[in-house]
């Protein structure tokens, strides 16, 4: 059986390449000579899984947030937008085409298809009028420019010349720095990208409804477009350009790292809308802060935002190497911000973009997780890795741009508010950890005062919301592939290997509960087709031996440090979609440890073994603050209890949790107690109830229980396991803080503390060997960091870090790693 991807449409439906197949969406089945990538071993599968349509309709993801851009969200929509479907932007045709169409309506054929690229790229709008003018002299004569430039000549020792040589300064960098868009060389450019991309993708999907609005907002409105795309591989910045050019869509201004600065290959970048920003704005030789430097790309900025020219900026920084957004660097997004309140432009409009691979062209990062240096980019490595990629085929990619959103609604939404104060992480948790107080945790901060940006603490507080505020929604966004689901059932709910029918079977369930969760399919199909698909792009991961039993082949991730990296790459691509369900039965586990000890059925039915929501919610809030540095729980406009209560919500929905009523608890353990649905909609304390209550209204509280089903328990496991690698790699390093008896350089205390870790996986001490990737180990020593676990300090440029005076004492580093350790599986 060849492995067939299909794209969009229903489950039981395999169409030929159909780029428009209207609200059905994108069916796009495979070439059977260059697409049948699949071990033989798959081929002759003969149980199959019957399915019919998707029991859910698939959700239209991307709309902006209605509490923070409530006119946003209604001026771009209508009701038919959604209904648009999915198309390929990677299937061109002669039928695509309309220039020359008279000539070749007759002669459709070879020659037909071979001119259909060259044509849809020649009837492409870019022309030269579209892009920024005389930039480079506006900028040198901006004032905040001109203010900076006497600012750090009245520095210098030589006043006299000092003006001068630093004029050349700021003129040099930003010859270095500028982009020079070339719409012929943007059109050469997508010519080349449909040829590579059919070469190495299967489709590239987009959501025609979500386009329809960007280009309605490009052309309607007075306003610059600034794209914030996640970053998920060096193929984002040509992906996002690509697809605007084919849809008449002006290619953006794109702010890429001064690494990918090197000959050639800079030329190339710049004339595609690429300039280069220092990776650190700040960056010095000596440390301090540049003036010249920041004044000139805020100048630079303004200028490209005066034009009306489109920017796309990677809050990121950096790929991320977890397969999860990494933390937001605000830096170019505090310029835009400034831009806008100095009244230079009248609005923004920010369109978050949500990126999903099947496959990234990367293929993994195992080389970094593993310790290793980060190779530099050269034009040599570009080379080779394009010589790599036209050898495979890394499946299928889908974008999707959301609802762009007023920049200025949205800080005008702010003043209007009550800020959250922030409170670090060293407040919240640490009378928790140390003083024991489990249920004392912080579960939201307290209100602040009404602000304005020319307050420089709330300033930084709303661009920083703002900045999450954008990530969460390009992640909520972002579509999920085969192989995020795949990864994630062979890591945490069949890690000791499974039946391919069962495996076929728990991915149709497995994508029906992200359909539920209104989360997004980058694919569709039979899933047996789909589950083969991914199998073949994971093969490197996996291991498939035969029953000998009517053909049947068990599938299980290699044991091998590098595959299980590579797996949790993939399966962390759906890690946010769990995230509130995760923390709460983790939290449920801890409490259960806390009980007494069960030794029958009838007392496991008693109410020795019931939790109240109240402390439930509290306990999961800790773990969520704990947790901050791997993923964000909820948007800075939401409140944190309110996202972990209907956690608890849908848990008590599924069954997983039941609510502990008088007539349950007379029923004997023989008889099933526990609804399938909860029937009615569970409240709690409003914002405008009782302020000063703080929970504290007992008679609001209530008592769960956790089901003893099969089914429910594999759930609640498998909720829990998702969780595991990351807490065992928090408690090794717990572990490891009871040798550090001396300060070290921060350098060096992360080095050995990989070194430790990798050392307990490598040895099958460690019962999850991604706890010990590298990202991982990083975010440890941070999070330790802003806990007050660790203290640091600087000596001769160089971090030092060592144990607070808090955790000086053994008992409370045991604390520490008991804390820990209460919501973990080990």
């Amino acid at each position: 059986m060849d492995v067939c991807m299909v794209l969009g449409g229903p489950d039981n439906v395999l169409l030929a390449n159909n780029p428009d197949a209207g609200s059905g969406g994108l069916k796009h089945a495979c070439d059977e000579q260059d697409r049948s990538s699949s071990p033989s071993v798959f081929r002759s599968v003969t149980t199959k899984c019957k399915e019919g349509l998707l029991n859910r309709k698939r959700p239209f993801v991307g709309r902006c947030c209605h509490s923070c851009t409530p006119q946003s969200q209604e001026r771009l929509f209508n009701p038919s937008i959604p209904s648009l479907g999915l198309r390929n932007v990677i299937y061109i045709n002669e039928t695509h085409t309309s220039y020359f169409n008279f000539i070749l309506c007759r002669h459709r054929g070879w020659l037909a298809r071979r001119l259909s690229y060259v044509l849809f790229v020649l009837e492409r709008d870019v022309h030269r009028d579209m892009f920024a003018r005389n930039v480079v002299e506006n900028v040198l004569n901006n004032s905040r420019l001109e203010s900076a430039i006497i600012e750090v000549a009245a520095e210098s020792e030589d006043d006299s010349k000092a003006d001068g040589k630093v004029r050349r300064k700021a003129r040099g960098f930003l010859q270095e720095m500028v982009a020079n868009i070339s719409p012929a060389f943007i059109r050469l450019t997508g010519w080349v990208l449909l040829k590579l991309f059919n070469g190495f993708f299967w489709s590239i999907q987009i959501h025609k409804g979500q386009l329809e609005m960007v280009k309605k907002a490009a052309s309607e409105y007075n306003a610059p477009l600034v794209f914030l795309p996640v970053h998920k591989s060096h193929i984002d910045y040509l992906l996002i350009t690509f697809i605007l050019f084919c849809h008449n869509i002006k290619a953006p201004h794109i702010a890429a790292g001064n690494n990918l600065n090197i000959p050639i290959l800079r030329t190339l970048i710049r004339k595609l809308g690429g300039f280069f920003i220092r990776r650190k704005l700040d960056e010095t030789s000596d440390g301090k802060k540049d003036v010249l430097y920041r004044s000139l790309l805020h100048a630079y900025t303004e200028e490209l935002l005066r034009q009306q020219q489109f920017l796309e900026v990677y809050l990121e920084g950096t790929r991320s190497r977890s397969g999860k957004p990494s933390p937001a660097r605000a830096g170019m997004l505090s310029i835009v911000v400034d831009t806008l309140c100095t009244g230079s432009i009248p609005d923004v409009l920010i369109v978050p973009v949500g990126i999903s691979y099947d496959r990234i062209i990367e293929g993994n990062y195992n080389s970094e997780q593993l310790g290793r240096p980060k190779k530099n980019e050269s034009l040599w490595g570009v080379a080779c890795g394009v010589f790599r990629m036209l050898r495979k085929n890394y499946g299928c990619v889908r974008v999707d741009f959301t609802q762009p959103f007023s920049l200025k609604e949205y800080l005008d939404t702010q003043r209007s508010r009550h800020l959250q104060t922030t409170l670090t992480l060293e407040q919240v948790l640490l009378p928790t950890i140390i003083a024991a107080q489990p249920d004392h945790a912080v579960v939201n901060g307290e209100d602040g005062d009404h602000g304005d940006l020319t307050d420089e603490p709330w300033r930084r507080q709303v661009i920083a919301n703002l900045a999450k505020h954008v990530l969460f929604t390009a992640s909520k966004s972002s579509a999920i592939m085969s192989t995020h689901i795949v990864a994630c059932l062979l890591l945490y709910r069949h890690r000791e290997g499974v039946l391919l029918s069962k495996l076929v079977e728990d991915f149709f369930n497995m994508k029906e509960e992200i359909l539920s969760r209104d989360f997004d399919l980058g694919f569709s199909g039979n899933s047996e087709d789909v589950v083969m698909h991914a199998l073949s792009l994971l093969g490197n991961c996996v291991n498939v031996t035969s029953t000998n039993k009517n053909s049947e082949f068990i599938i299980a991730p290699r044991s091998t440090v590098p595959a299980l990296f590579e797996l949790n790459f993939y399966s962390n691509g759906l890690f946010h979609v769990f995230i509130g369900d995760a923390i709460i039965a983790c939290t449920a586990l801890a409490l259960l440890k806390e009980q007494p000890a069960i030794t029958s059925a009838h007392e496991q039915s008693s109410s020795s073994t019931l939790l109240s929501q109240e402390r439930l919610i509290r306990r999961a809030a800790g773990l969520s603050h704990f947790l901050s540095n791997e993923v964000a729980v909820a948007m800075p406009c939401q409140t944190l209890y309110q996202v972990l209560h209907d956690a608890v919500t849908r848990l008590i929905e599924y069954g997983v949790l039941i609510v502990a009523e008088e007539e349950q608890e007379e029923l004997s353990p023989s008889e099933e107690p526990w609804p399938k649905k909860f029937p009615e909609t569970l409240t709690w304390r409003s914002d405008e109830e009782d302020e000063d209550s703080d929970f504290g209204d007992e008679q609001r509280d209530r008592y769960l229980k956790v089901s003893l089903s099969a089914e429910h328990q594999e759930f609640f496991v498998f909720l829990q396991r998702i969780l595991t690698p990351v807490l065992e790699a928090y408690s090794g390093a717990a572990i490891f803080i009871h040798g550090l008896s001396s300060p070290m350089s921060e350098r060096e205390y992360t080095q050995q503390l990989f070194k430790y870790l990798l050392t307990r996986t490598e040895r099958g001490l460690a019962a999850y060997g991604e706890s010990a990737t590298h990202y991982l180990v990083k975010n440890t020593v941070k999070t330790f960091k802003e806990l007050g676990v660790l203290k640091e300090r600087k000596e001769g440029g160089v971090c030092h870090v060592e144990l607070s005076s808090a955790f000086l004492p053994q008992a409370n580093r045991n604390k520490l790693l008991q804390y820990i350790l209460g919501f973990s599986l080990l």
